[in-house]
């Protein structure tokens, strides 16, 4: 009879890999951080085995974060091609505010309703965190700073809906943003309206949120023309 040779204990043992939907959610984080920050720039093709090497993971996690950022407008699928990094439309942009306006007042009045107490202490510390963005310049923290924003308020809508449907519309936004901020003074007044959204959410004042709310998009909506003016 063959013996078996010996069993390896629990810790021992090589650790399991992560399941492919864990990979494919760190595969679209670093990917729409890349095209964000252009290390993958607008029309360039996009390697997928390339991608995965430099991520050290496997090509499925990377298709499928590759099928996500085309669902948000990031990359194009061209037949017998590849993928393409998509161009950053200010046209388009304008249009997407005319949506997102009134989505904003919608998330900010919901979420000053039902925001946990946990929530509202974090997005106070955001409030506080862009304000020192740009307040020293820091143009790349200001831009993660406000995508944590953006992730946490539509989270305190409790909302599965809207947390959703604000995903592509402020993905869009950072991207944007990330382009065309250029000007300290620019980002220090988006960063006091930001902030003046946040506290009053926090304070649970669902009218007043919602009046900062469209001080913000009006900035928003201005410098989206200046922008288009310039381009």
């Amino acid at each position: 009879m063959k013996k078996k040779g010996p069993t390896k204990s629990a810790s021992q043992q090589e650790p399991s890999s992560p399941p492919d939907q864990l990979l494919a959610e760190v595969a679209f984080a670093q990917i729409e951080e890349m095209i964000i920050t252009r290390k993958l720039p607008p029309g360039s093709m996009i390697s997928e085995s390339q991608l995965a090497t430099e991520m050290d993971m496997g090509r499925t996690p990377v298709r499928e974060a590759l099928q996500r950022l085309r669902q948000i407008g990031f990359v194009e699928m061209l037949p017998r091609r590849g993928t393409l990094v998509a161009g950053v439309d200010i046209r388009q942009q304008l249009e997407l505010l005319e949506v997102r306006r009134a989505l904003e007042d919608l998330v900010v009045r919901v979420a000053a309703l039902r925001a946990t107490p946990e929530e509202r202490a974090h997005l106070l510390t955001l409030a506080k965190r862009i304000i020192t963005a740009a307040k020293r310049g820091d143009t790349q923290a200001w831009i993660r700073t406000g995508g944590e924003i953006h992730d946490a308020e539509v989270q305190a809508t409790h909302n599965s809906m809207l947390i959703t449907s604000m995903l592509p519309i402020h993905a869009q936004s950072r991207r944007f943003w990330y382009h065309h901020i250029v000007q300290n003074r620019a980002y220090v007044e988006g960063a006091q309206l930001h902030a003046a959204v946040l506290t009053a959410i926090a304070e649970g004042d669902g009218d007043l949120a919602a009046t900062a709310a469209h001080g913000l998009m009006q900035f928003i909506e201005r410098f989206t023309r200046s922008a288009l003016d310039t381009f």
